[in-house]
């Protein structure tokens, strides 16, 4: 799996380096480091709300506040 997160001006305002550490974080204390790639791209075209977060053909707008609960609806899938 890969998830693409934006680092364009707006949404690295809006704390997306905070975003993929945090995601960083939670794929290797769930050992998917093989399973799942995180990746900074630039504008995702969804920038108004939060960060643009990408994984497979789903963009979604996440928020630092929201980034567990991202992770457990789109990433934790995949772990099963």
């Amino acid at each position: 799996m890969e998830i693409k997160v934006c680092i364009g001006s707006a949404c690295h305002l809006k704390g997306s380096y905070t975003i993929i550490s945090r995601l960083m974080e939670m794929i290797e204390d769930r050992g998917l480091n093989d399973r799942v790639e995180v990746k900074g791209v630039f504008c995702l075209g969804h920038c108004v709300d939060a960060v643009s977060v990408q994984v497979d053909n789903q963009i979604c707008s996440v928020s630092v506040a929201g980034v567990e609960e991202f992770f457990n609806k789109y990433v934790q899938i995949a772990e099963n």
